[in-house]
C-alpha cells in the first residue's frame, strides 16, 4: 500500500502536531511543581536594578570652619 502525500495530508499532520505541542506546553506551564520556578522566573526583570539602600538617620554637619 503506497501513501500519497497530498497537501491535506501534510497540512493535517502539521495540524495535530502543533495541537499536541500545544497541549504538551499547557500542561507544562500550568503543572504545580513549577510553581516556585516561575515564581522567581517573574521576578527577573528586577534582578538588574540597585537594591534601595537601609534608611539612615541624616548626620548633622556644621558648615562652619
Amino acid at each position: 500500500m503506497i501513501i500519497e502525500m497530498s497537501a491535506g495530508l501534510i497540512r493535517g499532520l502539521g495540524t495535530v502536531v502543533v495541537f499536541v505541542a500545544f497541549v504538551g506546553l499547557t500542561l507544562w506551564v500550568f503543572n504545580r511543581k513549577r510553581t516556585p520556578e516561575f515564581a522567581e522566573a517573574r521576578l527577573l526583570p528586577f534582578a538588574d536594578e540597585p537594591q534601595p539602600e537601609t534608611i539612615s538617620t541624616p548626620e548633622t554637619r556644621s558648615t562652619r570652619p
